[in-house]
């Protein structure tokens, strides 16, 4: 007798994603400028396990599959050090994920800020320790729990803040430098995982955040999403992560477009043509500036679709107005029919 269901979904799901990265580690090792011809060492992927439902059917799946394919398996869990006793249930998931056999196992305790609001500074605190731990143990790849209900809240929450079709994309199966960060279950449910855990025996933590309502995601996840369910029928969730994956393609073709025009709009000293900005498709034009302005130093993360619609203008209605003050102290103005963006 087979796996359970829901045990079968997420192992399948995990076996493609490692069965990728032994194809890219192998690929790899027999370039030319590979080092050695002895048989390259076996790749590490640790999971980013929180004790959650979603990331311990991810490390349950890490640990069954990748003896199969010869891939060494670890974890890593993040004590944001954000609630009472946070770092003994950290220790509780360094346990777990040993008892599963994953090894090595590591518990990072961070430091979580203020900027851009508590979600997004624990949410930098987290991939900044998990960029360390992947780098301090040589790993190919960090696997996240992310599934397509989180996928379909993250649609939801860039299409209110009205931020463009890169934020209606979501999140990508692979990201990260390198495509460190891989998410196998993108195309599953919140409750596959959850039954998974369940079957299984393996003890799970509800993080109490996710159910506050202080948070952003916390109130689209429990009163947002059944609202829409409720007024709009069932589908909406794998709906709205069709529309991610149908606007990832989108925004990847225009941001290609954006790379190759942007060399025929610059002059001899590198600065912006207005003219032939101007002649551009909004879509495109709107990229070039957007990385024009971070290149000159304004944070990706502060810089939103109003800020790029006010230095649009000055190509497309002109009328002598002033610069335009962006995050990180740039300043986009219009000279003699360039645009300039630099600090200060």
């Amino acid at each position: 007798m087979g796996p359970h269901p829901a045990v079968a979904a997420i192992r399948l799901a995990v076996r493609r994603v490692l069965h990728d990265l032994l194809t890219e580690h192998r690929t790899a090792a027999a370039l030319p400028h590979a080092p050695s011809h002895e048989p390259p060492p076996p790749p590490l992927v640790l999971v980013a396990c929180s004790g959650g439902a979603d990331s311990m059917a991810l490390a349950s799946a890490l640990a069954f599959e990748s003896p199969k394919l010869g891939i060494r398996a670890g974890g890593v869990t993040v004590d944001h050090g954000l609630q009472p006793g946070s770092d003994m249930r950290a220790a509780e998931v360094v346990l777990r994920l040993r008892e599963l056999g994953l090894d090595p196992v590591d518990s990072v305790a961070v430091t979580v800020g203020r900027a851009g609001g508590p979600e997004a500074a624990a949410r930098d605190a987290r991939y900044a320790a998990l960029d360390t731990a992947a780098e301090r143990h040589g790993a190919a790849a960090v696997l996240l729990g992310h599934t397509r209900d989180d996928q379909a809240e993250t649609v939801l929450l860039g299409l209110a803040r009205g931020s463009g079709i890169r934020s209606l994309s979501g999140m990508a199966a692979v990201s990260g430098a390198g495509g460190r960060y891989r998410r196998p279950f993108l195309e599953l449910d919140r409750q596959t995982a959850r039954k998974a855990c369940m079957v299984q025996s393996l003890p799970v933590w509800d993080d109490p955040h996710n159910a506050d309502p202080a948070y952003t995601r916390s109130r689209l996840r429990h009163e947002g999403l059944p609202a829409l369910e409720k007024a709009l029928g069932k589908g909406v969730v794998e709906a709205l992560a069709r529309t991610a994956q149908l606007s990832r393609d989108d925004a990847d073709a225009l941001d290609s477009w954006a790379t190759r025009a942007e060399a025929t709009v610059r002059d001899a000293a590198g600065l912006l043509e207005c003219a032939k900005l101007y002649a551009l498709p909004p879509a495109v034009r709107r990229r070039i500036l957007r990385r024009a302005a971070i290149a000159a130093g304004a944070p990706a993360g502060s810089l939103f679709a109003r800020h790029i619609e006010e230095v649009d203008r000055l190509i497309t209605g002109w009328r002598g107005q002033g610069a335009i003050n962006l995050p990180g102290k740039v300043v986009a103005r219009r000279q003699g029919g360039r645009l300039v963006i630099r600090q200060g």
